[in-house]
C-alpha cells in the first residue's frame, strides 16, 4: 500500500469529528497542534469575510477522453479533459460537492489557495479520503485573485485526467486586455502505455538496480546555480531521449541544462495542451491586435515545459496567482504545479503556441489564429523564441502591493531534499514521509524554509495553504523549482492555522516519500 492516506491510518490512526480528521502526532508527544476543523481555523476563515456562495458539483468517474485522435480510458472530472474550470470572484465562497464514482477513494486539493485547513484535501491529515460511491463537500473562501487549479491528493491520481483550472477573478482587475485563454499543460501515458500506478510500481521495482544511461545518478552537468539561466547555453549533442528497453516507463537520456542535468524519470507517449495532442491542436481565435491574457498551468506529473508563442514576445504579469512588475520574455519554464500569467498583443496570421517537454522528446502544441487565410504552422514547428530569452526567478520582482514586509525570520526550517534515482528513495531530511513527524510553527511567526537539494535531480517544491516569498527577490510563489545542488530560501508569514503539507510536485517523487508536514502549535 503506497498511498499516503493508508500509511497514515495504519501508523497513526485518526479520529473523525464532524467529518474531519482531527488527530495527528509529532516527534514530540507533548506538542499539541491546531486541528483542521478547530476554532483557530474557523476564526481564520471568518476573518476572510466570506461573500456570496457559489455552488459546484465535481463528478469524479472513469470515462473516455479523446485526445484529438488517440482515445483513452482514464479518470475525469465530468466529461472533459481538463475538467470544467471553476471561476469565482475574490471573496466568494466555493461550495463544491465531490461525487466519487471512481473505483478507488479520492480527495480534491485546491492548489495554491490560502484556504481553510479542513478543505485542503490531504487524506489522513485534513480529511478522511472519500470512498468509492461517497460524497464530500468542500467549502472555502477564495480570498486571493489569481490562477489556481485543483487535482486529487491521493496516490498517483494526479497523473490521470483528474485536474481543472480554478480562476479567482479580481473585481478591481488592474490589467487591461481583450481576451483570456486558459492553457493547461500535461504529460500523458494513462490508458496508452499503462497507468500511473504501473509507473510507480516499475520505478519502485527498479530501486537498487542500475538504470544505465540517461544521466540518472552520477551524470555530469550538475549546476550549482540557484536559478534558471535566462539564455539557452550552447549544448553538446546528446543521445535522443527515449524509453528504456528494460523498463518501458523509464525515461532515458532526458537532459536539460535549464534543470541542472536530469530532466525527469518517466517516459510519456503524449504531451497535451488543453487535452489535445500536437497533431490535433486546440485553436484560439481572435482579431489582429487583440491583447490576450494567457493563464499557463503545468498540470504534469513529471515534466517541466518550456513555453513560447511563435513570432511574439510575452509580458509576464503573475506567478502562481500573484502579480509581478511586468517583464518581457521570449519563453518561460514551468515546473509541475507552477502557473504564469502573460499578456501578448497578437499579430496578423497563424502562430504555434508550443510547450516543449524540457529535456524530453516531444512537445505540446496549440494554435493562435487571427487570419483565416494564414497557413497553418507545421505540427513539429519549434519557434525560435524557445531558444531565446527565458525569464527566471531572479528577473522577476513582486508587485509592490504583494511584497512581504521586511522582517527577520523568527524560525528557520531546513528541508534537505534527498534520494537517488537508483534507489528511488526520495525523501526530506533523509526520512520518507511519516505523518507522525510534524515541524512545529506558531501563528504570527515569519518562517523561513530552506530547501537544500542534496540530490542530482530538480524538485518543484510546493507549500500548501500559503504563498511564500523567495528570499533573494521577494517573488511570491507557492511552488518553486530547486535545482540539483542548490539551496533555495523562501519566507512566509504563519497566518493560516492548521496542518499543512510540503512536498515535491513530481507525483512519483512525492509518493516515494518526498513529503513532510508543518503544524501550527495550539
Amino acid at each position: 500500500m503506497t498511498s499516503i492516506d493508508r500509511r497514515f491510518f495504519l501508523r497513526a490512526g485518526v479520529a473523525a469529528v464532524g467529518g474531519a480528521v482531527l488527530s495527528a502526532c509529532s516527534t514530540s508527544e507533548s506538542t499539541a497542534f491546531v486541528q483542521p476543523g478547530g476554532a483557530q481555523v474557523r476564526a481564520a476563515e471568518a476573518a476572510r469575510r466570506p461573500g456570496p456562495v457559489r455552488e459546484f458539483r465535481l463528478l469524479a468517474h472513469e470515462g473516455r477522453a479523446d485526445l484529438g485522435g488517440p482515445t483513452v480510458r482514464t479518470w475525469l472530472y465530468g466529461d472533459r479533459l481538463p475538467g470544467q474550470a471553476i471561476r469565482v470572484a475574490k471573496g466568494e465562497v466555493v461550495r463544491a460537492r465531490l461525487v466519487n464514482r471512481l473505483p478507488k477513494e479520492t480527495t480534491v486539493h485546491w492548489h495554491g489557495l490560502a484556504l481553510r485547513n479542513d478543505a485542503d484535501g490531504v487524506p489522513g491529515v485534513t480529511q478522511q479520503p472519500v470512498p468509492s460511491g461517497g460524497e464530500h463537500l468542500y467549502e472555502f473562501t477564495a480570498a486571493h485573485p489569481g490562477t489556481y487549479w485543483f487535482h486529487p491528493h491521493h496516490g498517483t491520481q494526479l497523473d490521470r485526467g483528474l485536474y481543472a483550472p480554478l480562476i479567482v477573478e479580481d473585481p478591481a482587475e488592474p490589467l487591461g486586455y481583450d481576451e483570456e485563454w486558459v492553457v493547461v499543460l500535461d504529460d500523458w501515458m494513462d490508458g496508452v502505455t499503462g497507468t500511473p500506478d504501473d509507473v510507480l510500481a516499475e520505478l519502485t521495482a527498479m530501486a537498487g538496480m542500475t538504470a544505465g544511461g540517461g544521466g540518472h545518478d552520477g551524470h555530469g552537468g550538475m549546476t550549482m546555480s540557484t536559478q534558471m539561466p535566462t539564455q539557452m547555453p550552447t549544448q553538446m549533442p546528446t543521445p535522443t531521449p527515449t524509453a528504456s528497453a528494460k523498463w518501458p516507463h523509464m525515461m532515458m537520456n532526458a537532459e536539460s541544462d535549464l534543470l541542472g542535468g536530469d530532466a525527469g524519470d518517466v517516459y510519456y507517449p503524449h504531451f497535451l495542451i488543453n487535452g489535445r495532442v500536437a497533431a490535433a491542436p486546440e485553436t484560439f481565435t481572435a482579431k489582429p491586435g487583440a491583447r490576450v491574457r494567457i493563464r499557463l498551468i503545468n498540470a504534469g506529473g513529471d515534466t517541466a515545459f518550456r513555453v513560447a508563442l511563435g513570432g511574439h514576445r510575452l509580458t509576464v504579469t503573475h506567478t502562481d496567482g500573484f502579480p509581478v512588475e511586468p517583464v518581457e520574455t521570449d519563453a518561460l519554464l514551468l515546473g509541475m504545479g507552477e502557473r504564469y500569467d502573460v499578456l501578448v498583443t497578437l499579430k496578423d496570421g497563424a502562430f504555434p503556441l508550443v510547450a516543449l517537454a524540457e529535456g524530453k522528446r516531444g512537445l505540446a502544441r496549440a494554435l493562435v489564429r487571427t487570419a483565416k487565410s494564414a497557413a497553418t504552422p507545421r505540427a513539429d514547428a519549434r519557434p525560435d523564441e524557445l531558444n531565446s530569452r527565458i525569464v527566471g526567478y531572479d528577473q522577476l520582482k513582486p508587485a509592490q502591493d504583494v511584497r512581504l514586509p521586511q522582517r527577520a525570520a523568527d524560525r528557520t526550517i531546513t528541508l534537505n531534499l534527498t534520494g537517488t534515482m537508483a534507489k528511488y528513495d526520495w525523501a526530506i531530511n533523509g526520512r520518507k514521509y511519516d505523518p507522525k513527524v510534524i515541524e512545529p510553527i506558531r501563528s504570527g511567526e515569519r518562517v523561513r524554509l530552506s530547501f537544500v537539494n542534496q540530490s542530482l535531480m530538480w524538485h518543484p517544491m510546493h507549500l500548501h495553504g500559503h504563498t511564500f516569498a523567495l528570499a533573494r527577490t521577494g517573488l511570491r510563489k507557492d511552488t518553486a523549482i530547486v535545482l540539483p545542488g542548490a539551496t533555495l530560501d523562501v519566507d512566509f508569514d504563519a497566518d493560516n492555522p492548521g496542518l499543512w503539507m510540503i512536498h515535491c510536485h513530481n507525483v512519483y517523487h512525492a509518493e516515494a516519500g518526498m513529503m513532510s508536514l508543518l503544524g501550527y502549535q495550539a
